[in-house]
């Protein structure tokens, strides 16, 4: 079984450990963990692409290379150019309408206003694909969400670096997060969002 896993994010080092970038983070731990390829680009995609093994499934992990509000363009092609079908596909993803130190799975979801998911949805022309959406906005001390508003703050904070008290949530969050790839991957989809919703 074959898969195509994705990390959206923005190229480049300036963004490496932005919010923004939180999808692009789960990815490479994800190859890492799982002894994946070395990270090549594919000019057909302007993708970087490594393969790893789980299970009896094969998965293509790629980080396009372009900005997040282009990111269908390397899932629209790399879909078709590798043959995999929309619902094997993982997005990993940042999302503001989740706290910090949280995830949630989607599938065949609205985008949320989120412009790379969107994107996404234009090229495959279906939403039926699975989202791992890392939450990345604060919260109360009681877990209610304390959102960025107006476009210059919430622009601000996606593309502002997680603050060194935010880390260690973070840390724990990405290996969560690479623990449900995992299992999407070896029990399938609806097993992995009982598991981790």
């Amino acid at each position: 079984m074959k898969y195509l896993v994705v990390g959206l994010g923005n190229p480049g080092e300036e963004y490496k450990n932005t919010r923004h970038n939180a999808g692009r983070m789960v990815v490479e731990k994800f190859v890492k963990d799982n002894d994946g390829t070395p990270w090549k680009l594919d000019g057909g995609s302007n993708a970087l692409i490594s393969q790893a093994k789980v299970g009896k499934a094969t998965a293509i992990c790629a980080l396009p290379e372009t900005f997040m509000n282009k990111s269908g363009n390397a899932v629209g092609y790399l879909s078709k150019a590798r043959g995999v079908s929309s619902e094997r596909i993982i997005i990993v993803q940042d999302d503001l309408d989740l706290p910090l130190g949280t995830l949630k799975l989607s599938f065949a979801r609205g985008s949320g206003g989120h412009k790379g998911i969107e994107s996404i949805e234009r090229a495959l022309k279906t939403n039926e694909y699975l989202r791992i959406r890392i939450g990345e906005s604060a919260s109360t001390p009681k877990g209610k969400i304390r959102k960025p508003s107006g476009d210059e703050k919430v622009v601000a904070h996606v593309i502002g670096e997680f603050k060194k008290t935010e880390e260690l949530v973070l840390k724990k969050v990405l290996k969560c997060a690479v623990e449900a790839i995992e299992m999407v991957l070896t029990d399938g989809r609806p097993a992995a969002m009982n598991q981790f919703n």
